[in-house]
């Protein structure tokens, strides 16, 4: 099923109310056809147990294209029901580690669960020397796996990295797949990607700050995954925490107007960073700004 995940309604009467927690939103109406977007992860650096690092896939058919690699991207995809030889592409916005702390486990768990392509890795310049680091970390690893009595194949331990320049970066006979710069503080390369599948355009901002590049790669596009920080929480914070922020995220009220703009079929937020705000205070900033679907987006949830 397509679409925001959905409980029995007899565990839906069962669940207990928590104090000051609003119950939850209306799931949406399932996505039909053949591409489909899962979250496997929508938090930030914060160690937040619901939330693992950022990852989503897109699944086409049966191909399954990974967009960055935060922690926990393995396990959420086998929760998702993903097979773990499918796991081969993955496409990295930037090297913040919250981004791509993930990968040693995405290039050897599915090896070890009898992946034998290699990791085929996209990303921007510095992408090729962190996964030769990672696999010269765990040479040791897999000199014992090849060699003792463990049964492993030769090659799906390795990494290919690709390392990308703005424009299409990979097609195949099921996507198309543009990288464009955005604007993320310091960082000199960052992008988002816009992916062309046969039935849905999907476009993930990456970490960014409001991006002109954004507004026109996700114009009338069936799903923008866009990362969202609340602006009354932040107002909050220490000036050098809002310099910072500032300069690399996208606030709840500036999201909205990008969106408004953009007018995307579906607005869904992740890497979300609530600053001490509640979810409906965000979500209220985001709906001031844009009439269109906003979906507050959640580990496993479904598109």
């Amino acid at each position: 099923m397509l679409g925001r995940r959905l409980l029995p309604i007899a565990a839906l009467v069962a669940l207990p109310l928590v104090a000051g927690r609003p119950p939850p939103e209306p799931a949406p109406e399932p996505a039909t056809g053949r591409a489909r977007v899962i979250l496997l992860g929508s938090g930030t650096p914060n160690p937040e147990p619901a939330r693992q690092g950022p990852a989503t896939a897109v699944v086409v058919d049966d191909a399954v294209y990974l967009f960055d690699a935060g922690p926990g991207i393995v396990r959420r995809a086998a929760a998702a029901g993903l097979e773990m030889p499918a796991l081969r592409r993955a496409f990295i916005t930037h090297l913040h580690s919250d981004h791509t702390a993930g990968l040693a486990d995405l290039l050897l768990t599915p090896w070890v669960l009898e992946r034998s392509d290699p990791l085929d890795l996209y990303g921007p310049p510095g992408i090729a020397a962190m996964a030769g680091h990672l696999q010269a970390a765990y040479a040791e690893d897999v000199r014992i796996r090849l060699d003792g009595l463990e049964p492993a194949n030769p090659s799906g331990w390795e990494a290919r990295a690709h390392e990308v320049a703005p424009g299409e970066v990979y097609r195949d006979d099921r996507v198309r797949v543009i990288a464009f710069e955005v604007d993320h503080g310091a960082w000199e390369r960052a992008y988002g990607y816009r992916i062309e599948a046969p039935d849905r355009v999907i476009v993930i901002a990456g970490d960014t700050r409001p991006s002109d590049a954004v507004r026109e790669q996700a114009r009338g596009a069936d799903l923008l995954l866009h990362e969202v920080i609340c602006e009354a929480g932040l107002a909050k914070r220490t000036a050098e925490w809002q310099a910072y922020h500032r300069s690399s995220h996208t606030t709840g009220p500036e999201l909205g107007r990008l969106a408004a703009a953009a007018q995307p079929r579906r607005l869904v937020l992740h890497h979300v960073l609530l600053s001490g705000c509640t979810e409906d205070e965000l979500l209220a900033e985001v709906r001031g700004e844009f009439a269109g679907e906003v979906i507050l987006g959640r580990d496993l949830d479904v598109f």
